[in-house]
Order: C-alpha cells, then sequence, then structure tokens
C-alpha cells in the first residue's frame, strides 16, 4: 500500500492557514506510508500535468494531528512520487 490510509474529510480542527502562511513552514521529508490522504479520488488531468505545480507550492501541504500525518494538499505530488517508486516526498508540516 502507498499510503498508511486512504481517507475523504479532514477529521482535524481548521487551522486557518493561507499559502503565504504555509510558505513560513519549513518543507522536510515525509514517508508515503505514514501519510492519511484526506481526499479519495484525484483529477488525472492534473497529475499527469507537466505544469501542475507552476502556479502553487512545490511542496504538499501535511497537517500532523494527534501524531497522524494528514496529507491536505499535494496528493498528485505524493502519487507521482510513488510512480517514480521514491518513498519519500518533501511537504510542510504543520503541527496541530
Amino acid at each position: 500500500m502507498i499510503f498508511k490510509a486512504v481517507g475523504d474529510s479532514r477529521p482535524y480542527p481548521d487551522h486557518g492557514y493561507s499559502g503565504r502562511q504555509w510558505s513560513g513552514v519549513p518543507p522536510r521529508l515525509v514517508r508515503l506510508d505514514e501519510l492519511v490522504t484526506t481526499k479519495r479520488e484525484l483529477d488525472l488531468h492534473q497529475l499527469l500535468a507537466e505544469d501542475s505545480t507552476f502556479y502553487g507550492d512545490l511542496f504538499a501541504h501535511v497537517v500532523e494531528w494527534e501524531g497522524t500525518l494528514y496529507l491536505e494538499d499535494g496528493l498528485h505530488r505524493a502519487l507521482r512520487a510513488a510512480l517514480h517508486q521514491r518513498p519519500t516526498l518533501h511537504a510542510r508540516v504543520l503541527s496541530l
């Protein structure tokens, strides 16, 4: 299995972080098999687009809550890493 679990919601409280605030969180390596997704579906067009990170953050956004890492944004980046057989992903991790 690629991820620890596949979820379909955000079980943690709203953090209210904007894109600018996320950019202040330093990226670090996170293992894919430690992540719980917050989305069950992905737009395949977004996954395969060459410029998928052109307008957004280069790093995935992960929220750590009650000892679990939730992949809030960047599912397409995580799947791309898995397709390239990489076990880790650079992500900004916000601890709540």
